[in-house]
């Protein structure tokens, strides 16, 4: 049989926090993307968009376009959860979660849909292969034709569809960086166990999204089911020139880039059984938050000899596409540059990022491995996407939490 051969696209885009404050607005900014990958859709073989981490995270806003004034994520959400009460409140006390986790439940069942309808719809318009991005999105499951929500569940979780906006499969985020933690955004980590390998006519996709690529247990989980196309949709929270200390290793303080080495790029270039990776990478400040790095498609060196490199690194094999930086120069001047893109700097610069389509035609040989079969949770999103079921009518839990805060305020007289 003849070999597969097929064309990535990784999409580097920028956000604002206003692309997200309305379902027409989310649309628009999800339909530029594929806009601008238009061209480089190929006409004669499978094409595959994979798009960026937490590209949903932000449906939060929808409806909260008269907070933004607030200037701060954690502000924004604040008011949300009290503007929200009648919703979060039940969530908070019931699921027993914290505030911010509250407020992305309370609405999860709608910017699920809408975040998953949306790709779906573009899969079929367009006749690609998606990879999602991420979006913070809760474990369903269907029970007595409609769905259910696992209480208190919210993972960072890509979803893959084919040309015919079906679903092939999920992936959660088993490493979580700070600022998905309590601390943060408050996400539920994914389970290791839990990752498998696609295999379609783009490849046998395996999907690490942003730190779980740096994980050799994620890498090596992926390579022992046959992984050869590594997908890393990425948002890194920070100055792509700042310094980078991550777990396990916080006091390991290095430039962004040089890290961003030990991901994607480390695992094609040693020759194993993942040949291709795909890292698109978002740009841009949304309210406080910086959002900065250099997309890229990387495979073995023999195909990839041109020497290429992220900023402030020596040019190496392996990069089959990657997008510039802002611009180029010495690591000083860079990490001034960067200090002046950053969320709030006040620079005439401020957000000033440079969006990128990258692609690449890869070859492998014919796949032999089965689809491994639908989780229940899959089952559940396939139903969504197919518009078959509804989310589940929950108890009215307003009243029950209105009563319950109560009690426990007359119980601390």
């Amino acid at each position: 049989m003849s070999p597969r051969r097929f064309r990535v696209i990784a999409v580097q885009p920028q956000w604002h926090a206003a692309d997200f404050t309305s379902a027409r607005a989310f649309r628009a900014w999800m339909r530029a993307q594929f806009e601008a990958a238009r061209p480089q859709i190929s006409p004669d073989r499978p094409t595959l968009i994979v798009l960026t981490e937490l590209n949903g995270l932000p449906l939060v806003l929808r409806g909260g376009g008269w907070a933004l004034g607030l200037r701060t994520f954690e502000r924004v959400a604040g008011a949300l959860f009290l503007a929200r009460l009648p919703r979060t409140l039940p969530v908070l006390l019931h699921e027993r979660v914290s505030p911010v986790r509250a407020l992305q439940l309370a609405d999860s069942d709608a910017n699920t849909q809408l975040y998953l309808h949306t790709c779906r719809d573009l899969a079929r318009e367009y006749g690609v292969y998606v990879c999602c991005g991420s979006a913070p999105t809760p474990r369903y499951r269907l029970w007595r034709g409609r769905l259910r929500r696992q209480p208190g569940v919210l993972t960072n979780q890509t979803v893959i569809l084919d040309p015919d906006g079906a679903l092939i499969g999920t992936a959660d985020k088993v490493y979580l960086t700070p600022d998905e933690e309590a601390g943060g955004v408050d996400l539920s980590a994914g389970m290791l166990d839990a990752l498998r390998v696609f295999p379609t006519p783009v490849g046998d996709l395996g999907v690490a999204i942003s730190l779980d690529a740096f994980r050799p247990d994620v890498i090596g989980h992926l390579e022992a089911q046959g992984c050869t196309v590594l997908l890393q949709p990425d948002a890194n929270g920070a100055s792509w020139t700042a310094l980078e200390g991550l777990p396990p290793d916080p006091a390991n303080r290095r430039d962004q880039p040089v890290a961003w080495l030990e991901s994607s790029w480390a695992v094609t270039a040693r020759g194993g059984q993942i040949r291709y990776a795909v890292n698109p990478m978002v740009v841009g400040n949304l309210l406080d938050l910086t959002f900065d790095g250099q997309s890229a498609v990387t495979g073995p060196a023999h195909e990839a000899p041109q020497l290429r490199g992220y900023v402030m690194t020596e040019p190496r094999p392996g990069f089959l596409a990657l997008a510039p930086w802002v611009e180029d120069g010495a690591p000083e001047h860079l990490r001034r540059v960067g200090r002046y893109l950053a969320a709030h700097s006040g620079h005439p610069r401020e957000n000033a990022y440079r969006t990128a389509v990258l692609h690449a035609d890869l070859t492998l040989p014919v796949m032999n491995r089965p689809m491994p079969a639908h989780t229940p949770h899959e089952r559940a999103l396939q139903a969504m996407l197919t518009d078959t079921v509804r989310p589940s009518r929950r108890v009215p839990w307003v009243l029950l939490g209105l009563g319950a805060l109560a009690c426990a305020l007359w119980r601390k007289r």
